[in-house]
């Protein structure tokens, strides 16, 4: 049953699938484009910020909030992930969504669902490795959650850059017709890059967690400089992290920026991408290398 939040600017919300599907072909009859941002609620500052880039790009915008079970691994998360809902869809609706689809794991993942989507090879490195399975549901919902709303442009944040990078092969190679955005990660003044998760932080752990954009920072700053080996920038990413207390790396690597396969030497664009856990909570960043002279 869908229904209206009070509020700066309202949107409505939908909980059933027939509901958005019908949303969305009465905004089309106006001959309105659709945007679309998928999240898993617990919204921030980064979070408005791609609704507001689809509101300020499309005559219609929906966001999503569902917390994925089947993109949590055992003894991860997902229990006490945040779900603040009425303070999201109040965030929602001054950003300015026009509907939320605010569906149950039922409606999702009825009883017997026994259909996934699997990116090989991008879902099996980096997080896939540590989070074995993970890009499976990632793949899996996305999908689902395309085929739901049916956008035209689809906003996600280059913070996840495992993800969109995932998400951006899969649309092209199933030919969906929702054109991906990728918009540029917000951080805090102090560098830290905005995640839902961060709430999870002690003041002294999020200290600690600033190692992570320091790491990023001086790699982008060595390229800019003209350093072109890619061990020497590994290296000082991943001394940067480790001397920090309370933290526990798990990769800091510069690779290509489109299959994130590792580089034996430097080209023109290169992601430098980091994983660390601080104390129970997993945070991840990452910062496009640029060579200088190069305009890609």
């Amino acid at each position: 049953m869908s229904q209206v939040v009070s509020g700066t600017r309202s949107p409505r919300v939908a909980e059933a699938v027939n509901e958005v599907r019908a949303a969305v072909w009465t905004a089309r009859q106006s001959e309105r484009k659709i945007g679309f941002v998928p999240t898993m609620g617990a919204l921030h500052v980064g979070h408005v910020s791609l609704i507001e880039k689809a509101r300020a790009e499309c005559g219609f915008v929906v966001v999503s909030i569902f917390v994925n079970p089947t993109q949590f691994g055992p003894n991860e998360d997902f229990n006490r992930y945040p779900r603040p809902r009425e303070t999201d869809l109040q965030i929602c609706g001054d950003a300015g969504a026009d509907l939320v689809f605010y569906p149950t794991v039922e409606t999702m993942y009825p009883t017997g669902h026994r259909t996934f989507v699997e990116v090989a090879g991008l879902s099996d490195i980096l997080e896939g490795a540590i989070r074995p399975g993970h890009f499976r549901g990632v793949a899996t919902v996305v999908t689902k959650l395309f085929n739901i709303v049916q956008a035209d442009r689809a906003y996600f944040g280059q913070k996840d850059y495992q993800q969109q990078t995932l998400i951006r092969v899969m649309t092209r190679e199933l030919d969906l017709p929702t054109e991906i955005m990728t918009c540029e990660t917000i951080r805090d003044p102090d560098g830290l890059a905005l995640s839902s998760r961060n709430a999870y932080l002690s003041p002294a752990e999020r200290q600690s967690g600033l190692s992570l954009s320091r790491a990023l920072r001086q790699a982008q700053h060595s390229v800019a400089q003209g350093e072109r080996d890619l061990e020497r920038i590994q290296s000082a990413m991943r001394r940067e992290i480790e001397q920090t207390p309370g933290i526990k790396l798990d990769y800091a690597v510069v690779v290509h920026h489109e299959s994130l396969t590792p580089l034996s030497v430097a080209e023109p664009v290169m992601v430098a991408l980091v994983a660390a856990r601080v104390g129970t909570t997993r945070l991840i960043d990452n910062m496009i290398l640029r060579l200088p002279n190069t305009n890609s």
